[in-house]
């Protein structure tokens, strides 16, 4: 009987500690709190920062009647070789500045501007600015047209989400990675970034609201999310497919044995 006893004990508790429960999976669980109503004032003050080896995409416009005197402030339309042929493309590209080491980019007749740091709407003044020494009521345009994020781990699609707008937030990335998987740790989701040689990480818990008034919660360009595998793929993640065969069958036939055993004394008491 104590055998019997025991058998059918462990039986429950192997097949729960195996289990993901739905309180791990659920997200923004304390949402409610909140009464359907988030303060959201700091998110449309965000603004994507230049850093070094960005590739900017800057056009220059003036209401002037010599448009020479604006078409000296923009580069040129360029037409390049494509890899193993010899003639020149028909279609011609724009060329883009790509910010240096030191946070300078090689501007026409103006020369190096520092913009490394700056926010967009200060490259825009600080650009503005300086043109307009040259040219009355300028118009400047900035892009950055190398805006993209990696999110890696426990996602459907890991890998390099590419970024048009200059703007997603964290929950976009991973939207975009097509969500976590049913083995994705929500309570561990980590941000790493650089910041010109310093390496910040900031790690999410997607199952507290308290996300969304996380300074991180908007992401920069370059920025790497990594969703970190919860226990249960920990412990799967111990043994090969072999292994894993084995076990499966193991608990199975433990299983069995111990309905056996519970028959049999059952019938042996009777």
């Amino acid at each position: 009987m104590k055998i019997r006893f025991l058998l059918l004990l462990t039986i429950p508790l192997f097949y729960f500690s195996c289990m993901t429960t739905p309180k791990d999976v659920a997200y923004f669980q304390d949402l409610d709190k909140y009464q359907q109503q988030l303060r959201a004032e700091n998110y449309y003050a965000y603004e994507p920062i230049i850093k070094n080896s960005d590739q900017l995409l800057i056009t220059v416009s003036a209401p002037v009647l010599n448009q020479q005197d604006v078409a000296q402030f923009n580069l040129p339309m360029t037409t390049f070789l494509a890899p193993g042929e010899t003639t020149i493309g028909q279609s011609a590209s724009i060329q883009t500045y790509m910010v240096e080491k030191d946070g300078s980019i090689n501007f026409p007749v103006i020369g190096k501007i520092q913009l490394g740091g700056l926010t967009k709407t200060q490259a825009i003044e600080q650009i503005t600015q300086l043109v307009s020494k040259f040219l009355e009521d300028p118009v400047v345009n900035l892009r950055i047209i190398s805006f993209k994020v990696t999110v890696l781990g426990e996602v459907i699609k890991p890998g390099p989400v590419e970024v048009k707008d200059e703007r997603i937030s964290i929950l976009d990335a991973l939207g975009a990675a097509g969500d976590l998987t049913i083995y994705g740790d929500r309570k561990n989701v980590y941000l790493i970034r650089d910041n010109n040689g310093t390496i910040e990480h900031v790690k999410f818990d997607l199952t507290k609201s308290d996300l969304f008034a996380s300074p991180y919660y908007y992401l920069q360009q370059n920025d790497l999310v990594v969703v970190e595998p919860n226990q249960t793929r920990k412990r799967e993640s111990n043994y090969g497919t072999a292994e894993s065969y084995r076990n499966s069958m193991l608990s199975i036939s433990f299983t069995a044995v111990s309905v056996i055993v519970s028959f049999l004394s059952i019938f042996l008491r009777k």
